[in-house]
């Protein structure tokens, strides 16, 4: 479990869950996952979300903890997908009395979700409706496509906290070996909410004018962590405005064999880095995928090295830039090389891609390799790297 007490008041009654290996059945997960839930004692007693299903028995287990034999009047449930809400009915059997406060959206996909009508006991709320629990009022801020349309994030003014929903989330549970906000925050970011790049800057612009001390996010640490407030924040404005967030180049590769498209890619990293130019390689026949779409979007810049396929693209490669069509990549400068024995095509798929970008330069001249690597191969990467970096 993350930290406990946030305040004397609020708590932490989350589950760190770390046999999980892949999230959504797509994103793996060497360090686990985090399911956050808050307990917030007041002269009314307030849960904000449940948590997946898998830990039901340990989450219910913190809460029952925490209570001190009171019983609970509210469950707020920000978001219905089911790693927040697998925990709900088992919720609801225990405590019969609370009552559950929600979107309109949210009620609807309960409908959906669950066999249970549960319509007699839940309570609408909206953007602008606040809910009084003694010292703590609750108010509501809806967050619609963040990642999901039913959304709702909650603002305590009293402790200045934010609970956030998916917002500012990360993949991961602290304290792992890989416990690096940004990194796993980065991937998670752009991989689940990067599609809704103004959604998020439209909440941003609502949280703007509130004070805000912690944020809560229900995945991830409590902010902040080890970087002022400001830190997170800045990271999500700049990743839903779809700014580059360093200046470098994301290496992109998916090759057959070994002989031309990974000594090309290699190559050019050694070439670009010599020049000290940062770089992030990803080899689509082994890395994650989600991990190379987390560098295109952290970098200002990509190429795109892969072998032609079936007179198309190695299917790695077509697969990496379909997941980056559906997140909306843009604002970049992209860089292509193929390679084929008899009819290189990748590079005319791939290019058909990088045309569908909003804002993306294409860089010329593309590089063509037939089957391997060769010298005059390297000259013509050189010259590559020196279009890409001006």
């Amino acid at each position: 479990m993350y930290e406990a007490n946030i305040t004397e008041d609020i708590i932490n009654i989350g589950v760190d869950d770390k046999n999980i290996k892949v999230f959504e059945n797509q994103y793996e997960l060497p360090d686990g996952m985090a399911y956050n839930s808050y307990l917030i004692l007041d002269e009314k007693v307030c849960v904000m979300d449940s948590v997946d299903a898998d830990v039901t028995d340990e989450w219910l287990s913190n809460l029952n903890k925490y209570l001190g034999g009171r019983d609970i009047d509210y469950i707020v449930v920000q978001h219905m997908e089911p790693d927040h809400s697998g925990s709900l009915l088992a919720f609801l059997d225990k405590y019969p009395n609370a009552r559950i406060k929600t979107s309109m959206a949210a009620s609807n996909m309960m409908k959906q979700f669950f066999a249970a009508d549960l319509s007699s006991r839940t309570d609408i709320i909206k953007e602008g409706d606040s809910l009084e629990l003694g010292k703590h009022t609750l108010s509501f801020i809806a967050a619609p496509m963040v990642h999901w349309p039913e959304v709702m994030m909650t603002y305590d003014a009293s402790s200045k906290i934010l609970f956030s929903a998916d917002g500012f989330g990360k993949f991961g549970y602290k304290g792992a070996e890989a416990d690096d906000w940004a990194c796993e925050a980065r991937r998670y970011y752009f991989n689940i909410v990067g599609k809704y790049g103004a959604q998020v800057q439209a909440v941003l612009k609502k949280l703007a004018g509130k004070e805000i001390e912690h944020i809560c996010p229900l995945h991830g640490p409590v902010l902040p962590e080890n970087e002022p407030l400001s830190f997170y924040i800045d990271k999500y404005k700049t990743w839903s405005a779809y700014e580059p967030e360093d200046e470098g180049v994301a290496i992109i590769y998916a090759g057959i064999h070994d002989t031309g498209t990974k000594p090309a890619a290699l190559k050019l990293q050694e070439i670009l880095e010599a020049k000290g130019v940062k770089c992030g390689v990803t080899n689509l026949t082994e890395d994650d995928l989600h991990e190379g779409v987390e560098d295109a979007f952290r970098y200002s810049k990509m190429v795109l090295c892969a072998s032609s396929y079936d007179a198309d693209v190695f299917p790695p490669m077509r697969a990496f830039l379909n997941v980056l069509s559906i997140k909306a990549y843009q604002k970049r400068k992209v860089a292509l090389v193929e390679n084929g024995s008899w009819a290189p095509t990748a590079g005319r798929v791939m290019k058909q891609y990088i045309e569908g970008f909003k804002d993306v330069e294409l860089v010329e001249p593309m590089v063509t390799i037939k089957s391997t690597l060769k010298e005059e191969n390297i000259e013509q990467l050189k010259a590559l790297a020196e279009e890409l970096i001006k």
